[in-house]
């Protein structure tokens, strides 16, 4: 029995160990200011959203979150990051989106997509909620209506983590 629950605790620590840091990759802001994907949440938890203009269940994701951002922002101190991962050749569509939307919050263009690569992203929309040490603690894949709760769950989670910590 005590090898078994060393063995447990050997597993929880290479798990913890390893555990996959947000990479430190250059992205476009909204302005046109190349800036560190990893300094936008400034040592805040962060949700990122990955997007397409092409992506209709990206936009939806997008919308419900920006509609429950304000009654969020009450409840945890956070960011959200929108990552574009439109080309070159529509980076100024997805500019126009963003801004037409009203989206309140980051919106970064990663038009060669190299922090999509970096953090293995196949498919839009994908999303990552961060904690304010940069380690990726939960992944969701797809989009249905209510989903974004379950990112926001997790910002919770980091909260509720970081009182008892204290």
């Amino acid at each position: 029995m005590k090898k078994f629950l060393s063995l447990i605790s050997l597993v929880f620590a290479i798990s913890a160990a390893s555990a996959q840091q947000l990479p430190d990759v250059k992205v476009e802001n909204a302005q046109g200011k190349v800036v560190s994907v990893r300094s936008l949440a400034q040592g805040k938890p962060m949700i990122i959203a990955y997007w397409s203009i092409a992506c209709k269940p990206c936009i939806q994701e997008l919308n419900a979150i920006n509609d429950a951002l304000e009654d969020w922002r009450k409840e945890a101190e956070f960011e959200v990051v929108a990552v574009s991962v439109d080309d070159a050749r529509l980076k100024a569509s997805a500019k126009a989106v963003a801004s037409s939307r009203g989206w309140e919050f980051i919106c970064v263009y990663d038009e060669n997509q190299e922090l999509k690569r970096a953090m293995n992203v196949s498919l839009t929309p994908q999303s990552f909620v961060i904690d304010g040490e940069g380690n990726i603690i939960h992944s969701h894949s797809g989009y249905t209506p209510g989903s974004e709760q379950e990112l926001f769950d997790k910002v919770l989670e980091l909260k509720k983590g970081a009182k008892k910590s204290k």
